[in-house]
Order: C-alpha cells, then sequence, then structure tokens
C-alpha cells in the first residue's frame, strides 16, 4: 500500500512540476496548436505536447520507487516486471504521437506504430486469451487484442477535442481500473495504473478550461493505449461473460464516440479517419454549452459509468449484473438521441418508417426501366416505355422528340400547379417531362431516372438516325 501511496504522490507532485516546464519550454520552440476558428476554437496558439509531462511524471515515480526502500518487498518486486514489459509499446505509442506532434505524420504511418505496439504488448504477454472464463484460440485473441488497443489509443485521441476533456475522462478510466485492482487484489495492475492517475491529475491542473497546454497525440495516444491495456488486465481477473463488460464500461464515453464517428462516416460515404465537428463533446458546444461546461457533463458520464463498471465487475448473480448492463444501454441509447445526430434519425425511418421499401422499390423500378429502355428497338416503342414507367416516377405529362418523331400527352401549356423539366438530346430531339407540386409518388431517384432516359436515348439516336447526330448544348 504505501508503494502506491508513493507511486501517486510522486507522480502527481512530478506533473504539478513538469507540466508548466513542458509547456514554457515548447511555447518557446514554436511547438503550439494554433487556432483555426473551425475546428481548432482556442483564441491563442497553446503548447500541445503535454504528454511529455505526463510520460516524464511516470517514470519519475517508479525512479523514486526503485530508489526507495519501499520496493524492497517480495508483492512489489514480483509485480513491477509487468511494467517494464509495456514500457517498449507505450514508448513506441508515445514516440509516434510525438512525431506527429512534431512533424505530422500521415494516417497509415501512425497506425502502423500503432500496430507494432499492439504486437509488443501481445510479446510482452497482454493478450485477450479467455471470454467470460471460455478459451478462444491465441490468433483470435491477438486480433482483439491489436483491435481493442488500437480502438483505445483513437477514441482518446478523437475526444480530445475541449480543454480538459480527454484527460479527465482518462482520469475517471484508469481510477476505476485501479479501483477495480485493489478489489481484486490484483497488484500488478494496480502499480502500473496508478502512477498514470497521479500525472493525470496534476496534468489537469494546467490542462483544464481555459488550457495552457493540451495533450497533443503524444499524450492522448499514449494514455488510450495504456487503458486498453490495463482494461485487458481487469478482463482477465472477470470470471463471467457479463464480467468482462467492465472495461468496456469504464471507457464508455471515448469508444462510444468512436463508434458513433465510424457509423457516420460510414452512413455519409465519408472517410473514416477524416475530421468533422460532429463529436459527441461538439454536439453538446452546439447545443449551447460551453467548453467548461461540456467537461463537466461528461465528466459526470464518465463517473456514473465508473460506478456501474465497478459495480459490475463485483456483483456475483448474473441477473443482477444483467439489469446494471441493461440500465447503462439505455442510458447511452437515451444520451445518443439527444445528441440530435441526423445520420441516425434518418437510418431510423428508413428503418422503420418504410422508407427503406420505398428507395429499394424505387431502384427496382429504375433498373426495370433502363433494361426495357434499352431494349427498346424504335421510337414508338422508347415512347412507350418512358409513358409506362414516368408515371411511377411521379411524372404526370411527357413529351418526346425523337429522330423526327413527335410525341406528347401534355395537356397544359402553362403548367402552374407544377414543374418541368427538359432535356436536350440534340439539336433537334429533346424530352420533357413535368411533375405535379401535388404528386404523392415517393421517388428518391427521379435524377437518375432523368440521366438514364438522356443517356440510353442519346445512344439510341445513333442507330434510329443511321449517323452520328452532335449533342445539344445545355
Amino acid at each position: 500500500m504505501y508503494s502506491l501511496l508513493l507511486l501517486g504522490l510522486v507522480s502527481f507532485v512530478s506533473a504539478l512540476v513538469l507540466t508548466p516546464a513542458v509547456r514554457d519550454l515548447f511555447a518557446r520552440l514554436g511547438v503550439v496548436d494554433h487556432p483555426d476558428h473551425t475546428r481548432k476554437l482556442h483564441s491563442h496558439p497553446v503548447p500541445r505536447v503535454g504528454g511529455v509531462a505526463i510520460v516524464s511524471a511516470v517514470l519519475v515515480s517508479y525512479a523514486v520507487l526503485l530508489l526507495s526502500s519501499l520496493n524492497a518487498g517480495d508483492l512489489v518486486a514480483s509485480s513491477l516486471p509487468l511494467v517494464w514489459r509495456l514500457l517498449p509499446a507505450a514508448g513506441l505509442v508515445f514516440l509516434t504521437g510525438l512525431l506527429d506532434d512534431l512533424v505530422t505524420l500521415r494516417p497509415w504511418q501512425k497506425l502502423l506504430g500503432q500496430v507494432v505496439a499492439s504486437v509488443l504488448t501481445v510479446v510482452a504477454g497482454v493478450q485477450v486469451r479467455s471470454l467470460g472464463g471460455i478459451a478462444i484460440p491465441e490468433w483470435l485473441g491477438f486480433l482483439l487484442t491489436v483491435v481493442w488497443l488500437i480502438g483505445c489509443a483513437n477514441a482518446f485521441n478523437l475526444i480530445d477535442g475541449v480543454d480538459g476533456l480527454a484527460a479527465g475522462v482518462g482520469l475517471f478510466a484508469t481510477t476505476t481500473t485501479l479501483i477495480a485492482a485493489l478489489l481484486q487484489g490484483n497488484v500488478p495492475l494496480a502499480l502500473a495504473t496508478v502512477p498514470l492517475a497521479g500525472a493525470l491529475l496534476g496534468f489537469l491542473r494546467f490542462n483544464f478550461n481555459p488550457a495552457t497546454i493540451f495533450l497533443g497525440d503524444c499524450g492522448s495516444l499514449t494514455v488510450g493505449f495504456l487503458l486498453g491495456c490495463y482494461g485487458v488486465l481487469w478482463a482477465q481477473k472477470s470470471a463471467t461473460l457479463l464480467g468482462i463488460t467492465a472495461p468496456l464500461m469504464a471507457l464508455a464515453v471515448p469508444l462510444l464516440d468512436t463508434f458513433i464517428a465510424i457509423v457516420r462516416r460510414f452512413l455519409r460515404f465519408r472517410p473514416i479517419f477524416g475530421a468533422d465537428r460532429q463529436h459527441i463533446h461538439h454536439r453538446l458546444l452546439a447545443l449551447g454549452h460551453s467548453p467548461r461546461q461540456v467537461a463537466l457533463l461528461i465528466y459526470g458520464v464518465c463517473g456514473i459509468a465508473a460506478a456501474l463498471s465497478l459495480l459490475l465487475s463485483v456483483v456475483t448473480r448474473d441477473s443482477f449484473a444483467g439489469v446494471i448492463l441493461i440500465l447503462f444501454c439505455a442510458g447511452a441509447w437515451v444520451g445518443v438521441q439527444h445528441l440530435g445526430y441526423v445520420e441516425f434519425g434518418t437510418a431510423r425511418r428508413m428503418l422503420f418508417q418504410s422508407a427503406f421499401r420505398h428507395h429499394l422499390n424505387a431502384q427496382l423500378a429504375l433498373a426495370a426501366f433502363q433494361e426495357s429502355l434499352e431494349a427498346a428497338p424504335t421510337p414508338e416503342e422508347c415512347w412507350e416505355t418512358l409513358r409506362s414507367y414516368a408515371g411511377e416516377f411521379g411524372f404526370s405529362e411527357i413529351c418526346l422528340r425523337l429522330a423526327g418523331n413527335h410525341y406528347s400527352d401534355l395537356t397544359n401549356e402553362e403548367r402552374p400547379d407544377g414543374w418541368h423539366i427538359q432535356v436536350p438530346l440534340t439539336d433537334e430531339d429533346y424530352l420533357i417531362l413535368v411533375r405535379s407540386f401535388e404528386s404523392q409518388a415517393r421517388t428518391p431517384v427521379v435524377a437518375p431516372f432523368v440521366d438514364s432516359a438522356a443517356r440510353i436515348l442519346r445512344q439510341k439516336l445513333l442507330s434510329f438516325s443511321g449517323q452520328e447526330r452532335l449533342p445539344a448544348s445545355v
């Protein structure tokens, strides 16, 4: 216990001393984060390599422990090797983040560093070996561990968008893991987490709003990676399938934010690794909360998640654990709904309000129309095909001039109660489609219908006329 207290106290004091020193040094060197008034809303340049202070404070605390008489105990001596085995992997992640802070790495370069670090972690013996007490194949455990560690590292990197947010969330997660380690009697895990908790607490003194130093990638990636390692060690002590969800709950906010970002970007056909202003903290800012309020609000959520995860890790009856997990999932669902993501609302309406069926039906009708029009051998059959399908796409009237032939069922030249589109096919040929404002047809593929008709009819004109005709200028 005295060793834990020494580690935590020394790392805390070291962070208080080293953070302003690191801040001032890199401010003089010009390694700062400049505001861009889009995603970076701070008012002036701020040093961005706070991870240097955190990592240094952790290392100082271990050095003091080794030099003191408190590390002579057999329990401490037998537990520290785990820390030493994790150092190369954590050091590689830190170095990757630091290089990105200094010279800006490409996404694949950052990912490569994280993959290698994750492999080193597995080699060090930190690996998912079972799920709920059921052994899994070694290759599957290796894959799950790598994905988990990379996910945790990037989750903290993505959530680092408001003063004090990533460091505060990391402090809650680290403290939760520490308490779980003490409850489980897991001394190696406790020795690994105490210095990080102390360092984050000391760092928050300068990182909370208004921040004078940022974590930077060297800080957020390293904190997330270490917490991922601690989560694996925590889960190894869980004997039930529900029990291994406790580490997930402790890291709920950054992991949920990352999951939402991936789903949003997938639905909108945007790069998964792209940047935007739609993360949880951005949505809370858009709802009118100040940066300080956003941080405190998310701290509160993390506190609730921490309490539930600790409760889940100590309950012995699956029925109680199931209730806890249901309450947690229900709360997460309500929270995400409150954020008002338009992507999820639209997807929900498509699934549950027949929008998906309407869209699918329109796509099928479009495919059938294209096939029929391409197979039409004469201008007359092209006209009949257009007439038969136009109504399905919401057009009430149609007019076509094709290869010297004129077809029309227009009834009102002025068309005051609708709109029309005229598509030039050549200098002489054209297609006119009319749609009423009161049309009830649900046709989400009107533009593809018009594009397909124009493209196919222009191709047909070559065969109808027997010679190439130049398309009209639009």
